[in-house]
């Protein structure tokens, strides 16, 4: 995350022209080094967990300066040590500005000989997320023009129709009769909605987001996957859709067991299913023709695609031998405030087993070099104890059954100094993607039982995510690193299950209310790469990296260029997707 590029002993006037060369989220910070001996300059990162100090620079004496680039991504911790003792100096934390010239003056202070720090800025930082405040307020406006004007349109034709039928009466209008037989036919040959809005608009803002976030996000970080430990917007995105297979999996089972679909062509159609998304992700989204000739040497097995489709088979499975085909009529029986959870106890035991394995093998299996239950990153992080032990069990496990066919590049490569490869997409964190798929499921069944109780619905959505907003307290002790369980997506820790699981809740809770109880909002334009989901994920996949989607950028000095590459991308798929909505095309498995 801190880019070591010096640039040494440079008076004032040369570096002012060092500016144009630092590219967005860096800075550039000088150590101006005034003691009679030479300094060590090192760092670490706020965001790394108890990491090492790092080697920054190194001044000797006689007054002599260095310039460093810097990340601007997180807080660094700057330490000054002295070369003759090795005993620090002096020691700071500052959030680096993008595009900032900061000057460090290391010197003994007047009114003793203690060492001194001061810092001074030489050229003032910008403002790195004015290009973000620009375009969420442009589109804060388009939205607001999408909705403002069909209904001042639809207000005008209301009002027309009103001043007929009160001038001519009904029955002498020819106007009126010609829009009331209109209407009626329009209304007789409008398909009755039996889709859920709120979860297609769902599915569809999920992956926007994720779409958006794969072009690069703008290049900020939270729009990136955390390191190691944390949250950030990069990693809520996949966990909500694995949430939206699990609640569409009641609800089309459901359709489908009533329209009397045998067990035999469940089972048929779930595995077909399977298959082809699993070999889309290993053939297509793993690989593509920029990689050069396929080799297994370093061909991925697992990815993004695998895990959803192995979560929608195991889901599919539970719901097709433990679903209810009929909810039972009985009179008040005491379990009928739970009956939504009663009714399924045979899929409560089988992922309450799952969950068993996990914390078995996550806390309890033995990995060589490693202390039981580790879940750190390894690398410089836990003080360098552990350097080969990123992941603990769930790396273990990766490397013992795929071998080296597991992704070489993990989110804490760069921060923690990490030399092993760990997969975001494992075998042990598929587990917990099963879990959270259940508790969409959960959603799926409220949503089922509760039919037109609308009360019921939103009450107990805000039940489950109280429920779990509770558990990821507890679990994390309300901090990123000190918890039991940290919140982790490379993991796919239980924390950050009942975590994503609590937004996953409040976000299709708030949208049910607004589209399919209110009728506010329509769901445009998300609804339609929701309808299309397949499509647009594994097409973006595929030709992201083409023109007209995206391009070579010349201004990298700022966010302003990425992030309009980032919004038109996504906008085109947007588009497309509407296009095929306009067609009646909608890809299916």
């Amino acid at each position: 995350m801190l880019f070591l590029t010096c640039i040494t002993g440079l008076h004032e006037e040369i570096l002012s022209h060092v500016g144009p060369f630092l590219k967005m989220d860096q800075a550039l910070v000088t150590v101006h080094n005034m003691l009679p001996e030479g300094v060590d300059v090192f760092y670490t990162s706020d965001y790394c967990y108890k990491c090492l100090n790092q080697p920054l620079v190194t001044l000797k004496s006689g007054y002599q300066n260095t310039s460093v680039v810097v990340s601007t991504h997180f807080v660094l911790t700057l330490q000054v040590e002295s070369q003759e003792t090795n005993t620090p100096l002096c020691r700071w934390s500052q959030l680096y500005e993008e595009a900032g010239h900061y000057s460090v003056w290391v010197q003994q202070s007047d009114s003793s000989s203690n060492t001194t720090c001061s810092h001074t800025v030489d050229t003032s930082p910008q403002n790195a997320y004015l290009p973000l405040v620009v375009s969420a307020l442009f589109l804060a406006l388009l939205s607001l023009s999408c909705v403002t004007v069909p209904y001042c349109y639809r207000r005008r034709c209301t009002t027309k129709l009103i001043e007929r039928m009160c001038l001519k009466g009904p029955q002498n209008s020819v106007d009126c009769a010609e829009t009331q037989n209109g209407g009626a036919e329009a209304e007789a040959a409008r398909p009755k909605q039996k889709r859920l809005r709120s979860l297609d608009t769902f599915r569809g803002f999920s992956l926007t987001a994720m779409v958006f976030v794969n072009y690069g996000g703008g290049g900020y970080w939270f729009f990136e996957h955390a390191p190691w430990n944390g949250l950030t917007v990069g990693d809520i995105l996949m966990p909500w859709f694995v949430f939206i297979i699990g609640t569409s999996v009641v609800l089309a089972f459901s359709s489908m067991q009533r329209k009397g679909v045998t067990c035999v062509q469940l089972l048929r159609k779930l595995t077909w299913r399977t298959v082809v998304l699993m070999m889309i992700g290993f053939c297509f989204i793993n690989y593509s023709p920029k990689d050069g000739p396929l080799s297994w040497s370093w061909l991925r097995v697992p990815g993004v695609l695998q895990r959803l489709g192995f979560t929608y088979f195991i889901l599919s499975l539970m719901e097709t031998f433990w679903g209810q085909r009929e909810i039972p009529m009985r009179k008040n029986p005491w379990w009928k405030p739970v009956q939504d959870v009663v009714l399924y106890w045979p899929q409560w035991v089988f992922i309450l087993l799952l969950e068993t394995v996990w914390l078995c093998f996550t806390f309890l299996l033995p990995v060589p070099n490693c202390p039981i239950g580790y879940l750190g990153a390894g690398g410089i992080g836990d003080d360098g104890l552990y350097p080969n032990c990123t992941g603990g069990a769930a790396g273990y496990i990766d490397k013992w059954l795929l071998g080296h066919n597991i992704y070489r590049y993990p989110t804490c490569r760069e921060m923690y100094r990490t030399t092993e490869p760990f997969d975001p997409e494992g075998v042990l964190g598929t587990i917990n993607s099963v879990v959270l798929g259940f508790l969409g499921m959960q959603a799926g069944k409220i949503l089922l039982f509760y039919k037109k109780m609308n009360v019921n619905i939103l009450s107990r959505f805000l039940i489950w995510a109280i429920i779990l907003g509770i558990s990821t307290a507890i679990l994390t002790k309300c901090t990123r690193d000190e918890g039991f369980i940290p919140v982790n997506k490379n993991l796919w820790s239980l924390s950050f299950v009942t975590c994503t699981g609590c937004f996953s809740f409040l976000l299709l809770g708030a949208m049910y209310f607004i589209m399919d109880i209110k009728g506010w909002w329509g769901g445009q334009p998300f609804i339609y790469p929701g309808m299309n989901s397949i499509f647009v994920y594994v097409g973006h996949s595929l030709l992201g990296s083409y023109f007209p989607f995206s391009w070579e950028m010349r201004f990298q000095q700022s966010h302003w260029e990425r992030l309009f590459q980032g919004l038109w991308g996504t906008s085109l798929w947007i588009l497309v997707a509407y296009l095929l909505y306009r067609k009646r095309f909608f890809l299916k498995i």
